[in-house]
């Protein structure tokens, strides 16, 4: 699993990709000192839709990861076809 980030209007989110599940970390304002969310422990971060349903006024940046999110995954499927 690697570390994403992606930001949208100010908010910053940490994101891990685990076995086709998008795993939200940390979400935080770039204007703000503590973060919205942030989980510690792996066994208990939420994923985007979860994310999306707590904090549904941020449905930007839960687009914008999942654009990423399909745009990854096409990509690696392309790949592993060897059409690229």
């Amino acid at each position: 699993m690697s570390e994403r980030c992606t930001e949208v209007d100010g908010w910053v989110a940490h994101w891990l990709l685990d076995h086709h599940h998008v795993r939200i970390m940390l979400v935080g304002n770039e204007s703000e000192t503590q973060p919205l969310f942030s989980a510690a422990v792996l066994a208990a971060v939420p994923d985007l839709a979860e994310m999306r349903e707590r904090f549904p006024k941020l449905s930007g940046l839960w687009d914008a990861i999942r654009r990423e999110y399909w745009a990854e995954f096409f990509t690696a499927q392309e790949n592993s076809r060897g059409t690229i």
